[in-house]
């Protein structure tokens, strides 16, 4: 097999902001479960990331929190076979950590395992946008094993930004500022999969750390071709792809929406498998977002991969799931 190129390094300026907003401190839970996280993977354990919702509201304690382990290798994550096959072939797999807080209180996180080889790749040249529409977005570092290891996860989080933003530039509007950039490219990549999602959910997302994005997209348009900084404004961009390069980048975007789905069902049913309590975390993520409960029957929690379909293709069917 052929060597693979070395990847570029991003911009400097891009790799500051990306280096200061996750170095920013996270709250005192986040180390509990860091320390199950530690307990758990051993010296495998690369980094531990803190994303999502609980994120943006700082308060992990509201819900399920989401984290990502990276880890050296696949072989050494896991002690099951099954499930090491299963994330190299489909990564992440998703586990639960649990940890009782001093006063009682449970904490619970939904814990994604990734290897840090397919962090970079991932990041940088998936066809998919299943992570670098995800690490685009604000983490935080709760723990990284060494000061190379923590360079190495900056720069994949620096190039999951360019890869988002490069490849929904074919879709912006001629003129753009940054918000309406990001608003775009985040749903763009949120189509790509099936989620109970309101159709503002990235508008939301965008405002929430509005200032961040803004410098996010300043720092990342010298590398991005076809973006370009209009002399003399603030936040205003002009979008120089030629026609035919839009062309073909809303038809990857096509591909991707198709293939993207596909693969977050593939996903739903490994998990069904390999996360423990499957079944109820994709009924409680479901419940969350549609406002409703969602009954689990007694041979739906036996048989996920049987008797989920017809739950799914409701929800389809009745547009609750975009």
């Amino acid at each position: 097999m052929p060597d693979v190129p070395p990847l570029p390094a991003p911009p400097p300026a891009l790799l500051a902001e990306i280096a200061a907003q996750s170095a920013r401190p996270v709250a005192g839970e986040l180390h509990r479960l860091c320390a199950e996280a530690r307990a758990r993977f051993g010296d495998t354990l690369v980094a531990l990331l803190f994303y999502g919702s609980c994120l943006r509201s700082g308060n992990p304690g509201e819900g399920l929190v989401d984290l990502y382990a990276i880890v050296d290798d696949y072989s050494r994550a896991s002690p099951s076979r099954l499930l090491r096959l299963a994330n190299a072939w489909l990564p992440p797999n998703i586990l639960l950590l649990r940890t009782r807080m001093a006063d009682g209180r449970l904490l619970q996180a939904k814990c994604a395992v990734l290897s840090l080889a397919d962090l970079e790749q991932g990041t940088a040249r998936w066809f998919q946008s299943y992570l670098w529409g995800r690490f685009a977005q604000p983490s935080r570092l709760v723990y990284c094993r060494d000061a190379q290891s923590e360079r190495r996860i900056q720069e994949a989080l620096a190039r999951a930004v360019l890869t988002l933003l490069g490849q929904a530039l074919p879709c912006q509007e001629p003129r753009i500022d940054s918000e309406s950039l990001w608003r775009r490219a985040l749903a763009l990549s949120y189509g790509c999969e099936l989620r109970p999602e309101s159709a503002d959910r990235p508008a939301r997302l965008v405002r929430h750390d509005r200032e961040h994005y803004r410098r996010l997209t300043r720092a990342a348009a010298p590398a991005l071709a076809g973006l370009e900084a209009i002399a003399g404004e603030a936040d205003l961009y002009r979008n120089r792809l030629p026609a035919a390069a839009c062309r073909q980048g809303r038809r990857r975007w096509r591909l991707r929406r198709l293939q993207g789905r596909l693969l977050n069902l593939a996903r739903l049913a490994k998990a069904s498998f390999t996360f423990e309590l499957g079944v109820d975390y994709v009924v409680w993520k479901l419940q969350r977002h549609l406002g409703q409960p969602v009954e689990i029957s007694p041979r739906l929690r036996r048989h996920p991969l049987i008797f989920g379909w017809p739950l799914l293709w409701r929800l389809l069917r009745e547009r609750r799931l975009h």
